[in-house]
């Protein structure tokens, strides 16, 4: 604790992790990515981009699986499909899959799987005679004048084929030498069959590679692919860019330079651009484009079973990109993005098409990357010289303006110029700063402050030793006027029983006795003031607010019953163990609840945290009552009010020792289990007309009364309670109480 209190130690263990923080936040360790990742999609969810109707997908669906059979279709049906499109007026028709091998369905394919049998000659002869397939789909193709084909990577184990050199893709030397080195390079590719590819006015790659937990937020649209036979790695666009491409005209080219440098701004910008339709495109020195995502609009889809039917206004389809692709899950082109856990991948290029198209992009470019270790390393080390010097509240306060700033930034750089920042991390590692420094001030003030509270704890309880450490202001006299429930408890005929014990047995059965009471106090949340004796006091609602706390005292008071019988047992085995007299103990237990003054009482050299006032008196007062009625507990009738759920009986009406007025008294039998028990309320009924005849003088009646509770109370809780009245209506039938007697007893005891 010494050795962490110094200031010099505390300000380069703070400097160590700082600088490890800011070093942290140069590296692409998985954690730091997932929490950036987290806030970009949280944006992206917040305001995702507003969609086009540009774009649209001739969807082969389960509905198209079910019409047409299954997949893949014949490729004449296919080629028809690619008609249909184009008379609608499609500006590209881009097909996000491979045609890597020839249809099967073709009837020479299906000739040469005939038997040479006699029979099967002449059928043979007619099949040979009828077109291929695939030429149907690649005069389709030709017909129609735009049409996108795609490659796709491979594992090695499919029949490759590399796609020819690709067309209108223009790439200045200094940023074609920065993709070849670091563009995603495909070792292995398939693309379609070679007529079919030469036929279309653009090829395209479809490659994807998710982030580490699966989402899809950056795409390559360049990738990196070394042809069979050739020296020079070549580079191929996205179907994205070509589908664009091909729309546009086909006669414009797709462009590639390094961001030029005209002003400060540029510095924020991504080091590469794509030109395309006149549009600049911001790519990252590895081809990839983060994608904006809108959510998935169902009035985009076009099921292919209709198009091919005709049953499609050529409207939905006039002047727009096309994208032929599937939704179905048996076909297993399934992708996830922040919005979407389960998107059709071919909705991957439909919202790079529609971010070209409408020139909304999102970046992330190295400088922005730079900026955030420097933001960390600036306001940590501020919170560093300041923390010593400064409130912990005030740098609190201060430190969580910045944080909230940088979210603010942050969110305005993604809604406006597209820019990701990510705010997470520097804020995380500036409130550890933060929080580092609060902890070592902390232990500084906690080691100054040890030996107060060594030296108080021993004479106040933990909760006020707790409201004093947060609050050392109130140690001081005085107090303040608050509703409180006090407890008073007892043990019966003490005196005698500590007659036969010498000083060690009677203090270890003290202690073996209040240790289970104290635990039933603690446990619903009261105070112990102060033991006196064989005897102690308890409040509840002071020095914290305790909401119910007449209904806590109540339960209290259950539990030392309860554990009454317990402890009895406790210290009977001692006493037989140790061959001595075995006496059980009895308790009585007085609660009443008013207001009080509550605070530290005493001297100015010394004091305590206690409580005054009358409504501590007569719960003083109500415990030796307990003795004259033969009960464990009496409560006042504020306490009783506030406590109905219990079950509750009413005693008296008694105006005790110091008091003029009468007070209402009760006595608790049970919880509220207890209490709903018909049985109980049957008696509680009777005991109540009881009382109600013997303060009508009605002693007869009342006598009646008692007869049928006594019968009602099967454990004998009020026996002696019910003898006390007995005595009493013995005596008033004897001796008439006078005329104006109101029923209520004058107790000439404590």
């Amino acid at each position: 604790m010494r050795f962490l209190t110094r200031r010099g130690v505390q300000s380069a263990l703070l400097l160590a992790v700082l600088l490890g923080a800011c070093i942290l936040s140069m590296t692409e360790q998985p954690a730091l990515r997932k929490l950036q990742y987290l806030t970009f999609d949280t944006f992206n969810k917040i305001k995702p981009r507003d969609p086009t109707d540009k774009v649209v997908i001739v969807d082969i669906d389960e509905e198209s699986l079910a019409v047409l059979k299954q997949w893949p279709w014949p490729r004449d049906v296919v080629g028809k499909l690619v008609e249909k499109i184009a008379q609608a007026g499609a500006a590209s028709i881009a097909f996000d899959m491979v045609f890597s091998e020839e249809d099967r369905t073709s009837p020479d394919k299906i000739a040469s799987r005939l038997p040479d049998t006699p029979e099967m000659a002449i059928a043979k002869q007619e099949l040979l005679t009828l077109p291929d397939n695939d030429d149907l789909f690649t005069q389709s193709i030709q017909k129609v004048g735009n049409v996108v084909t795609g490659f796709v990577a491979s594992d090695g184990g499919h029949a490759e084929r590399s796609p020819a050199e690709p067309r209108g893709l223009v790439i200045e030397n200094k940023a074609k030498k920065i993709l070849q080195a670091d563009a995603k390079r495909l070792q292995h590719v398939v693309a379609s069959i070679e007529r079919i590819e030469s036929a279309a006015a653009g090829n395209g790659h479809f490659y994807v590679a998710p982030d580490l937990d699966g989402i899809v937020r950056r795409v390559p649209l360049i990738v990196a692919h070394k042809r069979e036979g050739k020296e020079q790695t070549s580079l191929y666009p996205s179907l994205s860019l070509e589908a664009v491409r091909v729309a546009l005209g086909g006669k414009n080219s797709t462009q590639i330079w390094p961001r030029p440098v005209k002003d400060f701004w540029d510095f924020f910008k991504s080091p590469l651009f794509l030109k395309i339709g006149g549009v600049k495109v911001p790519i990252d020195n590895d081809g990839q484009f983060w994608v904006y995502y809108t959510p998935r609009l169902e009035a985009r889809y076009i099921p292919a079973w209709k198009v091919l039917a005709g049953s499609v206004d050529p409207k939905q389809m006039a002047g727009k990109i096309v994208f032929v692709g599937t939704s179905a899950i048996g076909l297993k082109d399934i992708r996830s993005s922040p919005l979407d856990l389960f998107l059709p991948g071919v909705e991957m290029h439909v919202n790079v098409v529609e971010q070209i198209l409408q020139g909304k992009f999102l970046s992330r470019p190295d400088l922005i990357k730079g900026i955030e270790p420097i933001f960390i390393f600036v306001i940590g080390l501020l919170v560093i010289v300041l923390s010593p010097f400064v409130s912990p509240f005030i740098l609190f306060g201060t430190v969580m303006m910045i944080v909230l700033g940088a979210f603010s930034l942050s969110w305005k750089a993604f809604s406006g110029p597209g820019f990701l920042i990510d705010p997470v991390y520097p804020s995380v590692a500036v409130m550890v700063i933060f929080v580092l420094s609060a902890l070592f001030s902390y232990l500084k003030s906690e080691y100054e402050r040890s030996e107060i509270r060594d030296a108080f704890g021993h004479y106040i309880s933990p909760d006020f030793m707790t409201e004093l450490t947060k609050n050392p202001e109130k140690l001081k006299l005085g107090g303040e006027i608050k509703p409180l429930t006090i407890m008073f408890t007892d043990i019966r005929n003490f005196t005698t029983i500590a007659e036969g014990m010498t000083p060690e047995v009677l203090i270890n059965t003290m202690n073996d006795f209040l240790t289970p009471m104290s635990d039933e106090v603690m446990r619903a949340r009261g105070t112990i003031d102060k033991y006196m004796g064989d005897a102690m006091m308890a409040f509840w609602n002071a020095p914290l607010d305790v909401e119910n706390h007449e209904k806590l005292a109540v339960r209290a008071a259950l539990g030392m019953r309860d554990v009454l019988a317990p402890v009895n047992e406790s210290i009977k085995a001692k006493a037989v163990a140790e061959g001595r007299q075995y006496h059980p103990l009895n308790c009585g237990i007085g609660i009443n609840t008013g207001p009080v003054a509550v605070g530290n009482m005493g001297s100015r050299q010394r004091f305590a945290y206690s409580v005054l006032g009358d409504a501590v008196n007569l719960a003083s007062r109500l415990e030796g009552q307990t003795k004259t009625y033969g009960l464990n507990i009496l409560i006042g009738e504020t306490t009783a009010n506030n406590a109905r759920e219990f079950g509750l009986m009413e005693i008296d009406l008694i105006k005790v020792k110091g008091k003029t007025e009468p007070v209402r008294i009760y006595t608790v039998l049970g919880d509220e289990a207890y209490a709903a028990d018909p049985a109980f309320r049957k008696w509680q009924d009777t005991h109540n007309a009881f009382l109600e005849a013997y303060r009508a003088r009605a002693f007869d009646k009342a006598q009646a009364f008692i007869k049928t509770c006594r019968a009602m109370d099967t454990q004998d809780m009020l026996g002696d309670y019910y003898m006390v009245f007995e005595m009493r209506i013995a005596d008033f039938t004897r001796n008439m109480p006078p005329s104006d007697w109101d029923g209520v007893y004058t107790a000439t005891g404590k």
